[in-house]
């Protein structure tokens, strides 16, 4: 029976930009949505998520308006990176779907920004000039620490996959070396066994 859980993810405009974070497991055969509150038209909103672990690091990912409305759809995939500019306020929804898989979990990354282009106020003294420089360094600095960011997560993905792997290598390679004694010994005991029936009873003639 597929089971619907929901987390909320309040995003009040207070600053600039509004990131979430989060590492979510989502069970087999189940469907995680989380939520992200936006006030105003235009507001740009980001999202962004990769599976860390479980299975073959693929989900299901749909995005959904306030109408309930589907503005974006991923079927089976193992990360991705989405934006879009909100076209009225209300709630997005964001649903992650693990239906497709009887028995493993997955462990999703995400990350939900919401940037309202809101600019601070300088001081009147400051001039043109000098308020477009400032812009720019503000630009150059945000440019190279989104960089910076989708390199780190990059990496932590790939070290979180590759720890998965590793652990299911393991774990296969143990399970291998159960049957491969027990099968061993199973071997062990037919021939002791096919041996006793020619040496017991009206069976010794054979030898």
């Amino acid at each position: 029976m597929k089971l619907l859980h929901t987390g909320s993810v309040l995003a009040a405009l207070s600053s600039v930009v509004l990131s979430f974070p989060l590492t979510v497991k989502v069970p087999a055969n189940d469907i995680e949505c989380y939520y992200g509150q936006v006030h105003t038209v235009g507001a740009k909103v980001g999202f962004s998520y990769a599976v860390q672990a479980g299975g073959s690091f693929d989900i299901d990912l749909t995005i959904r308006g306030p109408d309930k409305r589907v503005i974006y759809e991923q079927p089976k995939d193992s990360q991705g990176e989405f934006a879009f500019a909100a076209s009225s306020p209300g709630e997005y929804e964001f649903c992650f779907s693990n239906d497709m898989s009887t028995f493993s979990e997955k462990t999703v990354e995400f990350d939900i920004s919401i940037d309202t282009d809101i600019k601070a106020s300088l001081p009147s003294s400051v001039g043109v000039g000098d308020t477009d420089r400032v812009e720019q360094s503000i630009s150059t600095i945000e440019d190279r620490t989104s960089s910076m960011l989708r390199s780190l997560h990059y990496y932590k993905t790939r070290n979180n996959r590759n720890e998965s792997t590793v652990k299911s290598t393991e774990a296969r390679i143990f399970y291998f070396s159960i049957f491969e004694v027990l099968l061993m010994v199973g071997m062990g005991v037919l021939h002791v066994t096919i041996v006793q029936l020619f040496f017991t009873g009206s069976r010794k003639q054979l030898v």
